[in-house]
């Protein structure tokens, strides 16, 4: 493991933020760590990074502090640098001897490329998240803590830095939060639960994800639906169907055993026109709803 904690816990007053924290981090993962609001993510990236003190319990980290590198939840920066500045300036920080080519390859692969010689004052929210990553990865770290770094951007910003993470994972460890739990889904291997400050599972997300999925099948049709709906919620063995745009359906079954028989069988009597058929997986926000609820 490259990080790790034991017994991790702060206390602010009577307030309890994390308790009794067991974290195992494997080398070269990508993991997602999810938790409600008020969890404790943010509270425990910065006593990773060493910016908090713990109440009590202990850390350990595989690598030395300057390989390791934290992106928080609301970067800010100098309004009068450019976003050029503020990249090399983390580069002469933090890996000095790096060669300065490496600020314009951060700044093309996070999307600045043609803001980069603008004023940071300037910079909408989402440029400000995508300039904060390409501050955190220009010194190249062996272990990198993100909060939220999606959070503020466009579908097309967010497709971007997912995908950079996705490529970083052959040089560096890296840990994030989000409360976007498609994208720990995507590009996590490992998860982390955390309510009230408390771990509730950490493991492989498909260790998690096997055996949980509720009985279900999409199905996507064209119209007309209509009779297709009501056939399937006079069927004593279909659970619930619920509609959505497309069209499609979602439709609860007693068991998928069950539903392979018979929901052809349906469809037929009713010659429904049929686009795809098959049974729903479980994801990752039907586990956090039943552990969180």
């Amino acid at each position: 493991m490259i990080l790790t904690t034991a017994g991790l816990s702060k206390r602010y007053g009577g307030h309890v933020a994390l308790d009794a924290v067991d974290l195992a981090v494997p080398e070269g993962a990508v993991y997602g760590l999810v938790g409600p609001n008020g969890a404790g993510k943010t509270t425990l990236l910065a006593i990773l990074a060493g910016l908090r003190r713990p109440t009590a319990g202990t850390v350990y980290c595989g690598r030395s502090r300057r390989r390791v590198a934290l992106l928080p939840d609301t970067p800010q920066f100098d309004p009068w640098l450019t976003g050029r500045e503020v990249v090399a300036l983390a580069r002469h920080l933090v890996a000095p001897e790096g060669p300065a080519s490496r600020v314009d390859v951060v700044l093309r692969d996070t999307g600045l490329a043609d803001a980069a010689d603008r004023r940071v004052g300037g910079y909408s929210r989402g440029m400000l998240q995508r300039l904060g990553l390409a501050a955190t990865v220009v010194g190249d770290p062996e272990l990198l803590l993100l909060d939220e770094p999606a959070s503020a951007l466009d579908p097309a910003g967010r497709r971007e830095v997912l995908d950079l993470i996705g490529q970083l994972r052959v040089r560096a460890t890296t840990l994030l939060s989000s409360h976007i739990l498609a994208d720990v889904q995507e590009v996590c291997d490992t998860v982390g639960i955390l309510r009230a400050g408390r771990l509730l599972y950490q493991g492989t997300l498909d260790a998690l994800l096997v055996g949980r999925a509720v009985p279900a099948y999409h199905v996507r049709l064209r119209d007309p639906v209509r009779p297709v709906v009501d056939r399937l919620r006079r069927e004593v063995w279909v659970t619930g169907v619920d509609e959505h745009a497309g069209p499609s359906l979602l439709v609860g079954v007693r068991s998928l055993a069950e539903a392979e028989l018979r929901l052809p069988q349906v469809l037929a009597a009713c010659d429904a026109r049929v686009i795809s058929l098959a049974p729903r997986a479980a994801d990752l926000e039907d586990v956090f709803l039943e552990l969180t609820s």
